[in-house]
């Protein structure tokens, strides 16, 4: 099985980072800080005004290991890696799939709805009782509904399109009741529903923060097995999009993510006070916070869980890997289906 290597987040504005010999060194002021050698890495993230020396842009390309550059908010700026070994024949495969994407539509759908739904009954079952009557009965609806949207998919014959109706139902229902999971005082922690580009509120915030880092991940998955991320099945193709990580990334976000994104808030390791608003009605994350994030998302890749179709215990951090090999393997004809990921 893939060793799950570490991913180097750097967020220490004015820091420096170089090689020396074979491993990274990160220096502010002239003073070292970290070393870090190649064979520990997987990837190497960097957030605002970080020197990056050319020498160790070549060693990580080189060494297979990928730098991803994020503005100091986390907003994707670059990415550098080296040259793409991917399987001509796989790609091929990919290719021709997504003209005709109805069935891996349906596999990433039913897995996405499966994981909303797990979430919401995680919620309920385990602070059902400090849940206020109402909002308990609401929450209960939308399980309801996202299981029968569930049965729905598994029976639609229409088309992709037809399944992405039912996905985006299912979001808009779950979304819905996402407040009702939070659990403090603070008003300024609470949901009142999704915004993006730019997210105008705390939880909004932590949401596209924790969605970035997830398609991060997805995006080196589906590189280290030969796909191409650029071209996916849910999510049309766009220029400079990468379809495919975003449509890996669906299954895995509510568990990935959103669960962290509520265990941050409900257990007050993040505040009010941990956010900034810009111009224009932004919120971000200040550069303290986004640590903790990063600490905690890290922990988090850790956890171990057994693998529902391959059932193998394996780290949270390496489903992607395991999901893009498993579609690689469908793409060949080694897989009569998809398997999705479902959460338990």
């Amino acid at each position: 099985m893939k060793k799950l290597l570490n991913t180097l987040f750097v967020t220490t504005e004015g820091m420096a980072l170089r090689k020396d010999g074979e491993n990274l060194v990160a220096e502010i002021d002239g003073a070292e800080r970290s070393r870090v050698p190649f064979h520990m890495l997987g990837s190497v993230i960097v957030f605002g005004a970080i020197l990056v020396s050319p020498p160790l842009i070549q060693a990580l390309a080189a060494s297979g290991i990928t730098l991803v550059l994020l503005d100091r908010v986390g907003r994707f700026q670059a990415r550098v890696e080296g040259p793409v070994s991917g399987n001509v024949l796989l790609r091929r495969a990919q290719y021709r799939a997504s003209d005709a994407p109805d069935e891996i539509v349906r596999s990433f759908v039913l897995g996405k709805i499966a994981n909303q739904r797990a979430v919401l009954q995680r919620g309920l079952r385990d602070h059902g009782d400090a849940i206020a009557p109402e909002k308990r009965t609401r929450l209960a609806g939308a399980i309801d509904r996202l299981g029968a949207i569930l049965q729905r998919v598994s029976r639609i014959q229409e088309g992709a399109d037809v399944l992405r109706g039912a996905e985006g139902e299912a979001a808009f229902c779950y979304f819905d009741v996402f407040d009702t999971l939070i659990r403090v005082d603070e008003p300024e922690l609470h949901f009142h529903g999704r915004s993006r580009r730019p997210p105008l509120d705390a939880v909004n915030a932590l949401l596209s923060f924790l969605y970035t880092l997830l398609t991060h991940d997805c995006r080196s998955a589906a590189e280290s097995v030969g796909l191409d991320p650029a071209v996916g099945f849910l999510h049309r193709d766009r220029p400079g999009r990468p379809s495919l990580a975003l449509d890996m990334m669906e299954e895995l976000r509510p568990v990935f993510a959103d669960r962290l994104v509520l265990s941050l808030i409900n257990r007050r390791q993040i505040g009010a006070a941990d956010f900034e608003t810009r111009d224009g009605g932004a919120v971000v994350l200040t550069d303290a916070a986004r640590k903790i994030v990063l600490t905690a998302w890290q922990e988090r890749k850790k956890e171990e869980r057994r693998h529902p179709f391959l059932q193998e215990m394996a780290p949270l951090g390496l489903v992607p890997f395991l999901q893009a090999q498993m579609l690689a393997r469908h793409l060949r004809g080694d897989l009569d289906a998809y398997p999705p990921w479902f959460w338990k």
